[in-house]
């Protein structure tokens, strides 16, 4: 009879693990992976953004620069910073963009849709694991312009600040490239006529206070720029705009882009068929 009720009883199927308030070992399974993945190529992410930071410390600061002040400070001083934000802002966005992409192209998305993850844990892996590389991929530039540029830090908070919200920015940015893309012609189109104009009229090389109009007010209005001049305020303790303009803008777009990737994973944009 024992027997006999046992059979009677009824198998339920393994039942969704209830996770109250946060998945930490998901979060970090998500975090840890986006980060593995930039650091198994190592030579395309960590290498190549350093040959790249040389060659306009090269062109910029050897062959035109010469031994001109801009601002004050030696030409080299001036342009390093930007040099080394320019690697940040490109490898972050980079990082959160090329893995979704990737995801989609290979029909994958469901390895990150599947576990028991909250569009905030999604949110929170994707932009930490591109503010990772952008930050990683900052310091190792950082190291390897000092000999050609002479980087005091003046306020370390301002490089702290700024360096680190860029980062994140610009991988929130990532994520929503790499969600609404649907082919690399989309992401090439994204990184061409947005992010490369933004970066390249930010103030990088020169002050903006020397471009013409309309490209002068256009800077003024560009969030790069103030990127940028913050984080080039925290090595050399001198700023052509506003750190409290920089500071604000800088917490605003956190939480804009933000709010708007957390909104993208909740509702499925062009995840969910």
């Amino acid at each position: 009879m024992k027997d006999m009720a046992v059979a009677d009883e009824v198998v339920l199927p393994p039942q969704p693990r209830s996770y109250e308030g946060v998945n930490w070992v998901g979060l970090q399974t998500l975090y840890l992976r986006e980060v593995r993945r930039f650091w198994k190529v190592g030579m395309q992410t960590l290498a190549a953004p350093v040959v790249t930071a040389l060659l306009y410390m090269l062109v910029f600061v050897v062959a035109v620069g010469g031994g001109r002040a801009v601002n004050g400070v030696a030409y080299g001083s001036f342009v390093a910073p930007g040099l080394i934000m320019m690697q940040v802002l490109s490898n972050a966005f980079a990082n959160s963009s090329s893995s979704l992409l990737q995801a989609k192209f290979n029909g994958l998305m469901g390895d990150f849709m599947t576990p028991p993850l909250t569009p905030l844990e999604h949110l929170i892996g994707f932009g930490l694991g591109a503010a990772t590389r952008g930050v990683f991929v900052g310091g190792v530039a950082a190291v390897a312009v000092i000999p050609f540029a002479r980087l005091p830090m003046a306020a370390p908070w301002a490089i702290a600040f700024f360096g680190l919200g860029a980062a994140l920015i610009m991988g929130f940015v990532g994520i929503m490239a790499g969600l609404w893309a649907e082919k690399f012609d989309h992401m090439a189109a994204v990184t061409n006529f947005v992010i490369m104009p933004m970066t390249f009229l930010s103030g990088t090389f020169y002050l903006i206070e020397r471009l013409p109009e309309p490209f002068r007010s256009f800077s003024k209005y560009n969030p790069v720029f103030y990127l940028i001049d913050g984080f080039r305020y925290g090595f050399i303790g001198r700023h052509e705009g506003s750190l409290t303009a920089g500071v604000a803008m800088t917490l605003g777009l956190i939480a804009f882009t933000g709010f708007v990737c957390f909104r993208m994973f909740q509702t499925g944009y062009k995840i969910k068929t």
